[in-house]
C-alpha cells in the first residue's frame, strides 16, 4: 500500500480529532518570531523609511531623530507604530546628494491619506503611464535596486542564487535546493535561486552602536524544568524538513512535504502530508511506500492530488483520487518529470523533462554497439551547477490524464523553461487554457548573457512569440485569476544576474496577451520581489521581499499599487492565498525555529517542535557600524548555549557567498548559526556591501571591488565585535563559502588577526574561475569584461597573487561536482598553503556539488569544520555540548 484507498481521505482526515492537538497547536504571533499584521495594527512600512534598534524601545530614522516604538517579537527590533492604518504609498524625497541622500534628510516620507501624489519620475516628459492609466511614481533610488536559492543565495558562488524556500507556490526540479539530496530523485539541479527580494537603501549614519546591543531575555529555565542542552550534529541532522505547502482550491486543506534523513541509508525520504486548515485535526501522512513523494499539486476541482514520485521508474507523475482509491502512475518519460502544473479544465497537466538533443547523439552514431563513457560537445553551458548538460535539453510536455499520453510542445534547441537565471516556476497557463507562458533564453549562446524573455504560445505549443524584449532576465510569469493580466519578474540590466527584480504586468484581452509596454508595479521601490502570487479576485498581489536579514510578505493593491506588510519577522515563503482572500498559508522559519507551515498567524504543523524543545537556542541579535563608503552596515550576533555575560568566548566570524546574498534570520540547512555556536562560540555574521536586502545601490557596490569595499566592511565589523566584553579578541576564527571562501583566501594574505580559517568552495584564482565556471556572464559583469580583455582587474583581486602573506591554519573544502567554482580552485589553494608552510587540510567530496547535502557527508563536514576550529580556538565546552 502506497496511499490510502479505504474511503475518502479527506473524510478520514476530518474525522481524526485530537483533544491535545499536539501536532497542530495554534501559536500566537506574539509568542513567536513571526508576526502577522492586519490593517488596523502597526506595521513596518519599509526599510527605506526607518531602521529600528536598541533595547530602550527607540527607533532611529534617516533624519537621526528618535521616537518611541512598539517592540516586535524578534528581539532587538523595534517596529514604529503609525497612525492611520497601513497600506499607504511612500513618496520619494527630494533630490539627494549622491545616491545615498543628503545627511539629515529622511530618505522617504510617508504620504498622508488624501495627500498629494508622489513626485513624477525625473526624466523625459511628465512621466510614464502604466497599463491602468495611472502615472508611475518616481523611483526611490534611480540607480536601482536585489538570491532566494535559494535560499538564500548565501553560498551562491556568484550572483544571487534563488533560495527555494523563498518561493510562493513553488515547483522544484528534483534535486534542486532539495532536502532529498540522496539521488532518489534525479539530480538535474538548476541552482539559480536567489535570496528573494532585496531592499532598503543604506544610510551613511550608523544605525546602531554596540553598546546598545539588544540583550535577549534569559533562557535560564524555571525551577522544575529540565536543563536545556546545546544542539549536536546528530540532533541537527535528525530534524525533519517541512516544505512546499499547497492550499486546496476550497481553502480547507493544506498538502505539504516532510523530509526525514537517515544516516544509515545516507539519504532523505520525502512524504506528502495533509492537514486540516482549521487546525482542528492532526496533520496526517498521506503517502508511503518506496522512494520519495514530492511536489503535491491540487487539481482545479480539489478532488485529485498530483505529485512526483520515485516509487517506480524514476521520478514520474502520479495522481491520487482523494475520494478514495490508489495512486496511479501517469507518465513513463525516460528522464523522469518535474514541475507539474494542472491545466484549467483538469484534463491533464504540464510537466518538464529532459530529453536527448539532438535525438541522434554523435558519439552514439560513431560508436554504435561499442559505447564509451566519453562525452563530446560543441557549445558552452555544457554543464550547469552539478548537472552535465551536454546533449540534453529541458522541454515542456503535456500529459493527458485519460491515457497518460505525453507530447513535447517545445521541440526547440533551447531549454524551455530556462535553466539559467530562472525564477520560481517559469511555466504558467492562462485561466481559459488558451495560452501558455514560459521563460526562455532566446539567444543561441546562453553562457555569456542573461537575455531570458517571457514567451507565450498556444496550448499545443503553436504560435510561440516573445512578449519581452529587454536584454535583462525575465522570469516567473503568472496569469491573474480573471485572465486580464500577465505578471512576471524582470531585471533591467543585461548580463547582471543580481539586478533588482521588478514586478511587471501586461494587459490581456480575448485570451491573448498584448505585446505592449509593460507596467512596473514596484516602480517606487528599491526593494526586489523574490516571489509572488495573485489574490483570488485579481485585485492584489502578495509578494515576498527580503529586507535587512528578513523575508517579509507584502500585499500590493491594484490599481493603486499601495502596499502593506502582512507577515513579518524571520523568513517567510511559499505563500498561498485562500479563496476568501483572508487566509494565508506559508512557511515560516527563524534562527531558533526550523521551517513549519503557518496559516494566517498560527502554526499549523509542528514536525520539528519536539526536536528543538530541549535545545538551548539563543535568538539572533542585531548590531551595526559605519562601514566602507561611510555607509551603515548591518550584522547579527549569536551567543552560545549556557552563555554567561562575565565570561570571554572565542569568536567564529561567518562570511556569506553570492556575493549578492545575505545572512537572514533563518534556520539554515547548511551554514547553521546554532551549529557553530554549539561548541561554545560567539557567532557573528555581517551583511557587507554587495549583500541583498539593503537597496540596489548597496548590492551594486561589490562589483569590480571584491577585495576592497566588502573586505573593509568585514574588518570594521570584526573591530566592532571584538570590542564586546564577552568576546575574546585573541581567539577569533573565520569561515566562509563561495564568495565567502574567496574572502577567506583574501584575508589569509592580508591579515593575521584570525587564529584559524575555513574555506568552502572558495574562489582562489580569478583567471582560472573565469574560464572554468559555467555561467560566464557572472565574471564578465563582476570584473568588467572577459579576462582576455580586462586581465588587470582579475589579477588585482585574485587571492593567488597574495599567497606570500599566508600564515594562518586553513581548512579547505571542495567537491568534484561543483561546476560553479571548479574543484581546481581548491586544489590550487591547498597547494599554495602547503608550499607556504601553512598548516592545512583538504576535505574532498567526490559526490557533492557546490552544496554538501548527503547526510553522511553533512555529518563529516560539520565534524571536520568544528574540530578544526576547536583545534586552534579551544573554547570551553558549552553546557551539554559534545
Amino acid at each position: 500500500m502506497q496511499s490510502r484507498s479505504d474511503g475518502s481521505i479527506l473524510a478520514l482526515a476530518s474525522a481524526r480529532q485530537d483533544a491535545s492537538r499536539a501536532s497542530v497547536t495554534p501559536v500566537s504571533p506574539s509568542d513567536t518570531q513571526c508576526r502577522v499584521l492586519i490593517p488596523e495594527r502597526c506595521v513596518i512600512q519599509s526599510s527605506d523609511v526607518s531602521m529600528s534598534w536598541a533595547r530602550s524601545s527607540l527607533v532611529t530614522t534617516r533624519s537621526g531623530t528618535w521616537k518611541p516604538v512598539a517592540m516586535n517579537s524578534v528581539r532587538g527590533i523595534g517596529l514604529p507604530c503609525v497612525n492611520g492604518g497601513t497600506g499607504e504609498d511612500f513618496a520619494p524625497d527630494a533630490a539627494k546628494q549622491g545616491s545615498h541622500g543628503s545627511r539629515g534628510q529622511p530618505c522617504a516620507v510617508r504620504r498622508r491619506p488624501g495627500g498629494p501624489p508622489p513626485p513624477r519620475r525625473p526624466g523625459k516628459g511628465p512621466g510614464r503611464r502604466h497599463a491602468f492609466g495611472r502615472r508611475l511614481p518616481a523611483a526611490h533610488d534611480v540607480r536601482r535596486s536585489y538570491r532566494p536559492e535559494r535560499a538564500v543565495l548565501l553560498e551562491r558562488a556568484h550572483g544571487r542564487g534563488r533560495q527555494r524556500h523563498t518561493r510562493i507556490a513553488p515547483v522544484r526540479r528534483p534535486g534542486q535546493g532539495d532536502p532529498d539530496a540522496s539521488g532518489l530523485l534525479e539530480r538535474r539541479t538548476n541552482e539559480r535561486r536567489r535570496n528573494d527580494g532585496r531592499r532598503g537603501v543604506m544610510t551613511k549614519r550608523p544605525l546602531f552602536v554596540l553598546g546598545c546591543l539588544t540583550l535577549g531575555t534569559s533562557l535560564v529555565p524555571p525551577v522544575g524544568f529540565a536543563q536545556k542542552r546545546a544542539i549536536t550534529v546528530e540532533t541537527y541532522l535528525a530534524l525533519p524538513v517541512v516544505g512546499d505547502p499547497q492550499l486546496s482550491p476550497d481553502g480547507k486543506w493544506v498538502a505539504y512535504t516532510v523530509t526525514e534523513f537517515s544516516l544509515k541509508a545516507n539519504r532523505g525520504t520525502t512524504r506528502i502530508w495533509l492537514a486540516d486548515a482549521t487546525g482542528e485535526a492532526h496533520g496526517r501522512q498521506l503517502t508511503t511506500g518506496p522512494g520519495s513523494d514530492r511536489q503535491p499539486r491540487w487539481s482545479p476541482d480539489g478532488r485529485t492530488l498530483s505529485f512526483v514520485s520515485t516509487r517506480e521508474s524514476g521520478a514520474q507523475l502520479w495522481v491520487l483520487p482523494l475520494a478514495g482509491g490508489e495512486a496511479r502512475r501517469v507518465t513513463s518519460l525516460p528522464d523522469g518529470v518535474s514541475d507539474p502544473l494542472w491545466l484549467p479544465d483538469g484534463s491533464g497537466l504540464l510537466v518538464t523533462s529532459d530529453i536527448k538533443w539532438p535525438a541522434e547523439q554523435e558519439l552514439e552514431q560513431r560508436n554504435g554497439e561499442l559505447p564509451t563513457d566519453a562525452r563530446l560537445w560543441t557549445n558552452l553551458m555544457w554543464r550547469h551547477w552539478d548537472d552535465w548538460r551536454a546533449g540534453k535539453r529541458q522541454h515542456v510536455f503535456t500529459v493527458a490524464l485519460s491515457d497518460g499520453t505525453t507530447k513535447d510542445i517545445t521541440p526547440l534547441d533551447r531549454d524551455v523553461p530556462t535553466i539559467a537565471t530562472s525564477g520560481d516556476g517559469d511555466v504558467s497557463v492562462a485561466p481559459d487554457g488558451k495560452e501558455i507562458a514560459v521563460a526562455m533564453h532566446g539567444d543561441s549562446t546562453v553562457a555569456d548573457n542573461t537575455n531570458v524573455d517571457i514567451y507565450v504560445m498556444g496550448p499545443d505549443g503553436s504560435g510561440m512569440r516573445a512578449l519581452t524584449t529587454n536584454r535583462g532576465a525575465d522570469n516567473t510569469p503568472r496569469y491573474s485569476p480573471d485572465g486580464k493580466w500577465l505578471a512576471y519578474l524582470s531585471m533591467e540590466r543585461a548580463g547582471f544576474e543580481a539586478d533588482r527584480l521588478r514586478l511587471m504586468i501586461m494587459r490581456r484581452s480575448d485570451g491573448r496577451t498584448e505585446s505592449a509596454a509593460p507596467s512596473e508595479i514596484t516602480a517606487g521601490w528599491t526593494l526586489s520581489v523574490g516571489s509572488y502570487t495573485w489574490c483570488p479576485d485579481s485585485k492584489c498581489i502578495y509578494a515576498v521581499v527580503e529586507e535587512r536579514g528578513r523575508q517579509n510578505v507584502y500585499r500590493i493593491e491594484l490599481p493603486s499599487f499601495r502596499r502593506a506588510v502582512t507577515v513579518s519577522g524571520g523568513v517567510n515563503s511559499n505563500v498561498a492565498v485562500g479563496p476568501d482572500d483572508k487566509t494565508l498559508v506559508y512557511l515560516h522559519q527563524s534562527n531558533t525555529q526550523p521551517a513549519e507551515v503557518w496559516i494566517t498567524g498560527r502554526q499549523l504543523s509542528s514536525h520539528t517542535d519536539a526536536g528543538i524543545a530541549p535545545l538551548d537556542l539563543h535568538p539572533l541579535e542585531e548590531f551595526g557600524f559605519v562601514g566602507a563608503l561611510g555607509d551603515s552596515v548591518h550584522g547579527w550576533i549569536l551567543k552560545p548555549p549556557g552563555f554567561e555575560a562575565a565570561r570571554k568566548y572565542p569568536l567564529v566570524y561567518l562570511i556569506h557567498g553570492g556575493p549578492q546574498g545575505a545572512w537572514d534570520d533563518n534556520w539554515h540547512s547548511r551554514w547553521n548559526y546554532q551549529m557553530f555556536a554549539s561548541r561554545g562560540y560567539v557567532v557573528a555574521a555581517v551583511n557587507f556591501h554587495g549583500s541583498t536586502g539593503y537597496g540596489q545601490r548597496f548590492t551594486d557596490a561589490i562589483s569590480q571591488h571584491w577585495g576592497d569595499t566588502p573586505i573593509e566592511d568585514l574588518m570594521k565589523g570584526l573591530d566592532a565585535v571584538a570590542r564586546l566584553p564577552y568576546v575574546d579578541s585573541t581567539r577569533m576564527g573565520a569561515a566562509g563559502a563561495s564568495y565567502g571562501g574567496y574572502a577567506i583566501y583574501w584575508l589569509e594574505g592580508h591579515t593575521t588577526r584570525f587564529k584559524v580559517l575555513v574555506a568552502h568552495d572558495g574562489v582562489f584564482d580569478l583567471m582560472n574561475m573565469a574560464g572554468s565556471t559555467e555561467e560566464l556572464w557572472f565574471p564578465y559583469w563582476e570584473f568588467g569584461g572577459t579576462p582576455y580583455a580586462n586581465r588587470a582587474l582579475y589579477e588585482k583581486w585574485s587571492p593567488l597573487n597574495f599567497v606570500r602573506g599566508w600564515k594562518t591554519p586553513l581548512l579547505i573544502v571542495h567537491s568534484q561536482l561543483d561546476y560553479r567554482v571548479d574543484l581546481s580552485q581548491g586544489y590550487e589553494a591547498f597547494t599554495a598553503a602547503k608550499v607556504m608552510g601553512v598548516p592545512a587540510k583538504f576535505l574532498y567530496f567526490p559526490d557533492e556539488g557546490h552544496f554538501v547535502t548527503r547526510p553522511r557527508n553533512r555529518r563529516l563536514w560539520w565534524g571536520t569544520a568544528l574540530d578544526w576550529l576547536d583545534q586552534y580556538l579551544r573554547p570551553a565546552p558549552a553546557t551539554g555540548a559534545r
